[in-house]
């Protein structure tokens, strides 16, 4: 029953890293170092709810109105994205009851008690939970926020952050950024260099890289100029040396990694291997196992000495 469980999870977690677009899973900017994800059409990947697209509820006379929706997001901070049949987008409470109305010709989820949206002009901006615009509708491009920031891109397709008043505390000067995390975000110059600000705007550790990703447990991968990755600590200190083809984040103490014969395995902190790479694919672990792929094609769960528990198909 409990590999059951386990299969039907990672089912789920290899649907929604390849909804994604990705070949590993990933998180806040702390996406798998495979390919640098170019912007999307929208700054919100939207993640749309498995559940029915109807929402029924009662009025104060205890008269039933049911709402058919054309997309439906899922819930966060109470709230979830809905677009209607006019394809304009508002949001509904837990209940199903509309408590922002249909008005947006785009939304993303909450975070922090703000949510970007787009208007009619295709410019973005920030609500609150009550539907009050808090930072006007000016950016090309917005990110949801994180650790109270949010990324915005200005006319002139650069890079700057916001704070949840909807001031600008880091003006647009970066060609790109990504959200902050433990108070530090990986910026890139305009000589295609990355590295990493505070919340003051301050370089703090040099742009000398050339891509570099959120940290997680205090280490973050980064490219050196031969295109191999290795990991930073959050003083900018290389302590997993730049010699991998891809890796990803750190997960449970452990990160995927893919060797120069382009298999993959997994290295703990201290940059020592700990599961051989040997397999042909692979997920980050999650709740004690790893979805993992081999040369035939088959896969298996693996537990984190490398013994396969499972084996799925």
């Amino acid at each position: 029953m409990i590999m059951k469980k386990l299969t039907i999870r990672y089912a789920l977690l290899i649907l929604c890293a390849f909804s994604m677009n990705t070949t590993f899973a990933q998180n806040v900017r702390q996406k798998p170092v495979v390919k640098k994800q170019t912007a999307p059409t929208t700054p919100i990947k939207k993640q749309t709810s498995s559940s029915t697209k109807k929402t029924t509820v009662k009025n104060k006379s205890n008269q039933v109105t049911t709402h058919k929706w054309e997309e439906k997001g899922l819930t966060s901070e109470g709230l979830a994205w809905v677009k209607d049949a006019n394809d304009k987008y508002g949001y509904i409470n837990q209940t199903g009851r509309i408590v922002i109305p249909c008005r947006w010709k785009e939304a993303g989820d909450f975070h922090d008690g703000m949510a970007p949206v787009r208007d009619d002009n295709g410019k973005w901006g920030f609500i609150d939970i009550t539907g009050m615009v808090v930072s006007p509708c000016q950016w090309i491009f917005a990110e949801i926020f994180i650790d109270g920031m949010a990324k915005v891109k200005d006319v002139n397709n650069k890079c700057g952050f916001i704070d949840i008043t909807g001031k600008v505390v880091i003006p647009c000067q970066w060609k790109d950024a990504y959200s902050f995390y433990k108070g530090l975000a990986p910026v890139q110059n305009t000589n295609d260099k990355w590295g990493y600000i505070d919340k003051t705007g301050q370089v703090v550790i040099p742009c000398r890289w050339k891509d570099a990703w959120g940290f997680t447990d205090g280490l973050a991968p980064v490219q050196d100029d031969n295109g191999k990755y290795g990991y930073i600590n959050m003083m900018g200190q290389v302590v997993i040396p730049c010699k991998w083809n891809r890796v990803s984040i750190f997960s449970e103490d452990l990160a995927m990694v893919q060797d120069a014969n382009y298999l993959f395995g997994f290295i703990d902190k201290n940059g020592q291997v700990v599961i051989p790479c040997k397999w042909i694919n692979a997920f980050n672990f999650s709740e004690g196992v790893a979805w993992v792929m081999a040369d035939n094609g088959k896969e298996f769960l693996i537990d984190k000495t490398g013994q396969v528990v499972e084996v799925l198909k």
